[in-house]
């Protein structure tokens, strides 16, 4: 019975000996995985310190344009401020000019019959002129015939 306590204890202390050795293999091999994990973490980190330094680039850049951008809109806001001001100022003749129209075709409408007899005494007018530089014209000719007669 001795015998087999003792045979019992050398089997534990192999099954522990062979427990430990699975135990650091094990452990091993996890030291082997954690290097690779901590390469591609120091990768990772390197390429991250890459993108952040890109990324404040762009950033930069972004707010540069930002800035410009907003500068312009400024500007040209101002132009389309003045644009439009043209265009009501246009708008505004436009009325003037219909209202001076409107008021000018009353105004015809209304002393159109005075108009017509203007218009018709004028034309005496200017049938007496015609008359009398004709006969102004006759009489100077009448003079000049006398003259040579004269001479």
């Amino acid at each position: 019975m001795e015998v087999i306590l003792y045979i019992s204890a050398l089997v534990a202390a192999i099954a522990f000996l062979v427990l430990c050795i699975s135990i650091g293999a094990t452990l091993f091999s996890l030291k082997g995985i954690l290097k690779s994990i901590a390469g591609t973490a120091a990768g990772i980190e390197k390429q991250m310190e890459g993108i952040t330094r890109e990324t404040t680039h762009l950033l930069e850049k972004t707010n540069t344009l930002a800035a410009d951008i907003t500068e312009k809109s400024e500007k040209l806001n101002t132009v389309v401020d003045a644009v439009k001001n043209i265009g009501v100022s246009i708008n505004n003749l436009n009325n003037s000019i219909n209202k001076i129209t409107d008021s000018i075709s009353k105004e015809v409408d209304k002393n159109e019959e005075k108009i017509a007899q203007v218009v018709q005494w004028s034309n005496v007018v200017m049938d007496i002129a015609e008359r009398w530089k004709q006969r102004k014209a006759q009489q100077d000719v009448i003079e000049a015939v006398d003259e040579r007669k004269k001479k």
